[in-house]
């Protein structure tokens, strides 16, 4: 792996990967967590917007050379980032990188179309409200905080998308896509030197007006700029939604003062206690009580979310058990001081470090991961860190953690 810094302060990762494709990402640290002074959506409507016709080219050529060049292509928004990414064969990573530098760096935001493409939006809010988990999650992220942003959609509310303008979507523009907010990874056969030349063509003129951002907006650099955290609201919230026949229950738990190690202790635990068929939640839940089909935990260490989650469907009547029965196993877990051996946490490491590697096999999703751990930790390399010296964390710790961390969840119920 090689890393380099353009005169113009974007920043390039590169990582060397065997075979005839190439993968890229382009992000910038202006996601939904930076709209602070904008309508709620913004960062997503920008990422919609900057498709639709460049100083260069109109949206037809745009969309038919993305058919052309790329076996596959996309675009995301998170809290966190914004990321442009896609693969091509690696005798057309000019091609397609060229094409992606300037749909980021010459949008024209044109005003045929807009209304079109916040109409899309609003159609994409509604298909988001059709899956009832992540309905779930949205209704508990809602009534667990105050004041975060994570509280509302990504997408923004259908009163905020029909207020955002073209005007707002150009100063977020400007605030946030630059080159200094900026980072690029490519996973490629193809040489560094290569790489580096021609991702330098294409954005060594990528230059701003002298409208810096005030040190402590480049959350690239400095991740205080806005208040990311605070307590959750515990207890049990509900929502009545009359088209469902069952019941989806979603927990979480704020993980936001974790360290390093404490998060590698988590994983850890987590192994156990809610991933896979052999896992303490499935075995109590599915297995020996039928409640549930699918059950599980995961961690969410995201820059602006970090919160430990337990998600689960079961029948309307089921509902009250299964909390009772997760709570139980939770405190046992807690109690039961004896649990973490050794060889159960050089088994886990060997597993956690097994899924990692198969999820990083994947080009497009090693130099997506890649550009998003540079945005939101400032260090790429924590991509393979996180789960090294997994077996010398012991047991001791991973008790006292879970002891500090699994207290006063909130937990939403959706029936």
């Amino acid at each position: 792996m090689k890393n380099s810094e353009l005169k113009n302060g974007i920043k390039l990762i590169y990582k060397k990967v065997p075979g005839d494709i190439t993968s890229f990402c382009i992000g910038f640290n202006g996601g939904a967590l930076e709209e602070e002074g904008f309508p709620l959506g913004t960062a997503h409507a920008v990422e919609h917007m900057v498709f639709k016709g460049t100083k260069n080219r109109s949206e037809k050529e745009i969309n038919k050379l993305c058919d052309e060049i790329f076996g596959f292509q996309n675009a995301m928004t998170n809290y966190p980032y914004v990321i442009y990414y896609g693969t091509t064969l690696s005798e057309d990573f000019n091609l397609g990188i060229e094409l992606f530098s300037d749909i980021v760096l010459n949008p024209i935001f044109p005003k045929d179309g807009f209304k079109e493409e916040m109409n899309i939006i609003l159609e994409e809010l509604k298909e988001w409200k059709d899956d009832l988990y992540q309905y779930c999650e949205d209704e508990l992220l809602y009534n667990a905080f105050d004041k975060r942003r994570i509280k509302n959609l990504i997408i923004g509310t259908e009163e905020s998308i029909n207020s955002i303008t073209i005007e707002d979507l150009k100063r977020f523009y400007e605030k946030y896509y630059k080159p200094d907010n900026m980072v690029i990874s490519v996973a490629t056969s193809l040489s560094f030197e290569l790489v580096k030349d021609i991702v330098e063509n294409h954005f060594e003129n990528f230059k701003t007006e002298d409208k810096s951002l005030r040190p402590e907006e480049l959350t690239i650099k400095n991740h205080t700029s806005v208040k990311l955290y605070e307590n959750n609201n515990h207890g049990v919230f509900v929502k009545l939604k009359e088209e469902i026949n069952g019941a989806k229950i979603q927990y979480c738990y704020p993980i936001h003062d974790l360290n390093d190690e404490e998060m590698k202790a988590l994983r850890l635990f987590n192994f156990y206690f809610g991933e896979g068929t052999s896992s303490i939640l499935y075995e109590t839940i599915r297995t020996k009580n039928g409640l549930a089909y699918e059950i599980s935990s995961d961690i969410k260490e995201e820059r602006g979310i970090k919160l430990f989650t337990i998600t689960l469907g079961t029948s309307k009547n089921n509902v009250e058990k299964a909390i009772r029965l997760i709570n139980e196993s939770i405190e046992d877990i807690k109690n039961n001081k004896e649990f973490f051996t050794k060889e159960k946490i050089e088994s886990a490491s060997k597993s956690i470090k097994l899924k990692k590697a198969l999820r990083l096999e994947k080009s497009i999703q090693l130099a997506k991961d890649l550009t998003c751990y540079e945005l939101m930790y400032n260090s790429y390399k924590k991509v393979y860190d996180e789960v090294e010296n997994l077996s010398c964390i012991d047991g001791e710790k991973i008790n006292r953690l879970i002891n500090r961390v699994l207290n006063f969840p909130s937990i939403q119920v959706l029936r």
